[in-house]
């Protein structure tokens, strides 16, 4: 996968963005804007010789979109251009796809209500497999493909940053985050770390209300005979791969702490994790997703014995 050059490159930094209608192309663009390119969108790409200058040019990053509907879209012609842009020694170039799944687009299509560019006079799914065939090419040359199918749109913004984010520092900017495995796994996560081991403060009267942020929990989880270890492990863990996240090029990293409804041991443990990171160098930003959600208990009970009473060790794990 092609990574942006260094701060110190005075190529021209080119990056040809395609796809399927509907995929991201338009918000791939706007980030890249935010991230400081110079973009264009439905620019005629026989043009874009002209457009990119004489060797030397230098300036700013450049993204130019294109896809299906615009002016001079032959695949094969786009193909050679690229090929002999790629010669020039004073250009970065790098080509973006982004793709998606036929299921996800018909459901984008036909939520907004949107005419698919080459469906003005067939079905919905016809212009998709139209349009599919049609920029085969294209999504076999392209150097990096981005699958938005299982994305939001914060998703494939976080993911476009992640990529061509002009800013490559040795550290990585770190998140940690909580979250709750009722409730789904987050998509973008490096490294995500099971808490579910630990002894559940759901099942404390007093904490069961509370959070990870109450001291009364958290002493509660210090207390577990395994809390201590495997912190320490993942600690060092951490301490090993972040260093080498960031000499590989990658601008984020993502480290996940879960539980069953995220808002005891996840939060706790991501809370206690940044704050060991910071002891350590790093600038963690902390995000709880499911701190706010309803409980998960409503739908997972303990089980109980036969005289009646709770048991915790029995029942499916809530959080």
């Amino acid at each position: 996968m092609a990574e942006p050059s260094p701060s110190t490159d005075t190529r021209q930094r080119l990056l040809l963005v395609t796809g399927l209608a509907g995929a991201g192309k338009s918000t791939a663009l706007d980030v890249l804007e935010d991230l400081g390119w110079e973009t264009i969108d439905n620019f005629p790409v026989r043009m874009l010789d002209r457009l990119v200058g004489e060797p030397g040019h230098g300036g700013a990053p450049l993204a130019i979109g294109f896809d299906s509907r615009t002016r001079g879209f032959v695949p094969h012609e786009i193909i050679t251009l690229i090929k002999q842009l790629a010669l020039r020694d004073d250009l970065d170039l790098t080509f973006l796809f982004i793709d998606c799944k036929t299921s996800e687009l018909e459901r984008r299509y036909n939520e907004t209500r949107r005419r698919h560019p080459m469906a003005q006079d067939r079905t919905v799914q016809e212009g998709i497999a139209a349009e599919r065939e049609l920029l085969e090419p294209l999504r076999r040359w392209a150097e990096v493909m981005v699958d938005t199918s299982e994305l939001t749109s914060n998703d494939l913004q976080t993911r476009i940053r992640e990529l061509f984010g002009k800013d490559h520092k040795a550290e990585p900017s770190l998140t940690i985050s909580s979250f709750g495995f009722a409730r789904g796994m987050p998509p973008l996560a490096d490294l995500v770390f099971d808490m579910r081991f630990l002894d559940n403060p759901h099942w404390v009267e007093d904490l069961r209300d509370k959070t990870g942020l109450d001291p009364q929990v958290g002493e509660h989880i210090e207390k577990d005979p395994a809390f201590g270890s495997v912190f320490e492990q993942i600690k060092s863990l951490l301490l090993t791969v972040l260093p080498r996240y960031g000499a590989q090029g990658k601008a984020y990293v993502h480290v996940a702490f879960g539980c069953t409804g995220g808002k005891h041991r996840s939060v706790f443990t991501a809370q206690a994790m940044a704050k060991a990171l910071r002891d350590e160098g790093f600038s963690p930003t902390v995000r709880h997703r499911n701190l706010s959600t309803r409980a998960a208990d409503a739908v997972e009970e303990p089980a109980t014995r036969i005289d009646g009473t709770a048991d915790k060790g029995l029942g499916r794990d809530t959080d």
